[in-house]
């Protein structure tokens, strides 16, 4: 009887429920049958999934679907923070774009979503020392979604980048837990400098769209960085910062500003003239 249970029951609810939108999905619009039995419901678990939508999407005739989806397997294998990561930055996309619906949206449609997904096994790669292939995937996520982030930069889990479109992050980026940017935003160096010199950005920061965050400087947890600013030194937890260069002009405003996704500063944080 219990075995009979543990069969039924899901093992799986994420899964489960991105399955289900899938079959809704084909049932509502039949032309899209082939395209979601391929991505979706052709497989057994989300990494299968996010595997073959990887090799999908970086294929060409450099490099074979049959080569790249046989790296993501293996990477999900031998990692499984690989999955926990893209399992929390699925459900971040769905908390926090207000265009996000279904869980079945970031897997099919959210280039953001899916660059993420390709960054981390081409850091998988970087991290196995396998950094020709890491740069074929820098190079191919760059190519197809508009993102450039170096292999080696270090991302955590929770990641929403929305609209991801000219997002740059450099090869000694640090981005915590739980951070949210928007299109443009670029972390990068001032110079030529060869050692540690990008941005560390702490968990629960939100960035505005087109903001610059430039050199090895830190921006503390659950700080705003408004859109358009020009970040150039440390920023303290807590604080919105804005301007170009930016300056502190008031608290974050929430405990949890890449959560809230409020960009608009209050009339007390606006920034002088």
């Amino acid at each position: 009887m219990v075995e009979t249970l543990s069969k039924v029951a899901s093992v799986d609810p994420v899964w489960d429920r991105i399955k289900h939108e899938a079959e809704e999905a084909v049932r509502t619009e039949p032309l899209m049958g082939g395209l979601i039995h391929a991505c979706i419901l052709h497989h057994a678990s989300l990494e299968k999934a996010l595997s073959y939508r990887i090799a999908a999407k970086l294929s060409s005739n450099e490099m074979s679907m049959v080569i790249l989806r046989e790296i993501a397997d293996r990477a999900y294998a031998s990692s499984p923070q690989l999955v926990e990561a893209a399992r929390a930055d699925l459900v971040a996309v769905f908390e926090r774009d207000p265009a996000c619906h279904r869980l079945l949206q970031p897997v099919l449609y959210f280039k953001g979503y899916q660059a993420v997904q390709c960054y981390r096994i081409g850091h998988w790669l970087w991290q196995s020392g396998q950094h020709d292939l890491a740069y074929f995937f820098q190079m191919r996520i760059s190519e197809i979604f508009g993102v450039d982030i170096h292999p080696a930069a270090r991302i955590g889990k929770g990641i929403m980048i929305d609209h991801a479109h000219s997002i740059v992050i450099g090869e000694t980026a640090v981005v915590g837990d739980n951070v949210s940017m928007l299109h443009s935003v670029t972390l990068g160096g001032t110079g030529k400098e060869e050692e540690d010199r990008h941005p560390k950005i702490g968990d629960g920061v939100l960035i505005g769209a087109g903001a610059k965050v430039l050199g090895n400087i830190r921006i503390g947890n659950c700080s705003r960085v408004a859109a358009g600013s020009v970040v150039l030194h440390d920023i303290p937890a807590c604080k919105t910062v804005a301007g170009v260069p930016a300056k502190i002009v008031g608290e974050a405003g929430c405990a949890q500003p890449a959560v809230s996704m409020n960009q608009v500063l209050d009339d007390g944080s606006s920034p002088s003239r």
